[in-house]
Parts: C-alpha cells; sequence; structure tokens
C-alpha cells in the first residue's frame, strides 16, 4: 500500500489548515514537516510552533523531519508541539540508538534519511529498529528540485535492505516527486511506499484534494 506525505514547504501559509484539510479529504495520510537550520541545508523553515498550530487541525501523523546539524537541540520542542514522528540525518547523527530509544520510550515514530552522497548501506545496522527509512532524492535544502536519475537504484538497494532486516520498516523518498514527470510511478516501481510531494501536491492545478487522490491511483 502506498502513502503520499505532502510536504507543507510548498504550501501557502496563509491557508495551511484549510489545505491541510485538503489533502487530508485527498486520502493523505500524514503531513511532512521539513525543519532546516540553514546550517546543514542553505535555507530556513519553519519551528515547532507551526506544528503546535496543526495539530489541532488534523487527526493525520505529524512527521518532523530534522535537516539539522543537532537534531538532539530540537527534538523535545517538536515532541511537545505534537509531532508524532521524528526523522533525523544519519550524516549528523552517526550513533542514533540512544534517540531511537528516547523516541520509543515516548511512544513515538523514528525514522531515519540518507542524502545522495551517503552509501545505503549505512543504514544497515539500525534498520531493525526503526520505522521508516527515507532516500533523498535531491539533495535537500530547497523544494522544487529535478529527481536525481541515480535514485531509483538508490531505492531498490534499501528495499533490498529492508526486506533482508526488517520487512515493516517503511522506505520513504522524498524530492522531485511529482505526476507529470512520472517520477512518483518511477519511486514506487523501485520499491519505495512513501512518497513525500510539496510542489506537485500544493502547486496542482486542480488542487492538493485532487492532486493527492491522482497521486495515489497512479502509484502500481
Amino acid at each position: 500500500m502506498i502513502s503520499i506525505a505532502p510536504s507543507i514547504l510548498a504550501a501557502d501559509f496563509s491557508r495551511l489548515g484549510e489545505l491541510v484539510r485538503e489533502i487530508e479529504l485527498g486520502g493523505a495520510d500524514r503531513v511532512h514537516v521539513d525543519v532546516m537550520d540553514g546550517h546543514f541545508v542553505p535555507n530556513l523553515s519553519m519551528g515547532p510552533i507551526v506544528v503546535e498550530g496543526l495539530r489541532p487541525v488534523t487527526k493525520l501523523m505529524l512527521e518532523v523531519h530534522l535537516m539539522v546539524t543537532d537534531p538532539l537541540k530540537f527534538v523535545d520542542s517538536f515532541l511537545t508541539a505534537g509531532a508524532d514522528s521524528i526523522i533525523v540525518h544519519l550524516e549528523v547523527l552517526p550513533d542514533p540508538r540512544p534517540l531511537i530509544r528516547d523516541l520509543r520510550a515516548r511512544g513515538k515514530k523514528v525514522g531515519l534519511v540518507i542524502n545522495p552522497g551517503t552509501p545505503v548501506e549505512t543504514l544497515v545496522p539500525f534498520l531493525p529498529d526503526i520505522d521508516l527509512a527515507l532516500c533523498m532524492t535531491v539533495w535537500p535544502g530547497f523544494g522544487g528540485q529535478k529527481f536525481l536519475p541515480e535514485s531509483p537504484g538508490r531505492i531498490k538497494a534499501i528495499r533490498a535492505l529492508i526486506e533482508r532486516h526488517n520487512p515493516k520498516c517503511e522506505l520513504e523518498v522524498d524530492g522531485g516527486i511529482g505526476l507529470t514527470n512520472g517520477t512518483a510511478r518511477e519511486a514506487v516501481l523501485a520499491g519505495a511506499n512513501v512518497l513525500v510531494a510539496g510542489t506537485s501536491i500544493f502547486a496542482a492545478k486542480g488542487g492538493p484534494r485532487a492532486a493527492v487522490g491522482e497521486m495515489l491511483r497512479i502509484a502500481p
């Protein structure tokens, strides 16, 4: 089963609550919250106040993707604000096991991310203990980028590792995922089962609700 995780980085923040309700009606089962600190990636984005504002508006899972140099500094504030899942980069947290244990103890989900230049094998020691592995299909930092051509091979490799070490782990992809360019279908065929999409959802001519529904249908 395929899940759509619309990234609110591409949403109109003056209508955020309304747009989140639209994606929920379209069939999205989570909201992807991109957090950037201007250090790990060359951009700044949102803080816990956004999660706090969304929590009363939706029952969808709020997954927070921490693209930050020191994720441990931010975890508590996002959990307090209402986050259900925390996703951190292995590039800045080489030993995520203490964080994994902490999040598990709090009843939260945990995911690990790798950038395009990080070997997929770095995920292996942690796969048995996580809920989600996120394969970046662009270099993180900005929305609207093109899907990297090497991504399908990396997705296939991570899928093989997941099947070997933890078949229950979700495989999420983020970056350049869309309908018209065929990358949503390409990512699913390679083994992804969670699609993060920003511009292709929130800038779709037919609106976010229709875009989510169409993306769910196009995925095999």
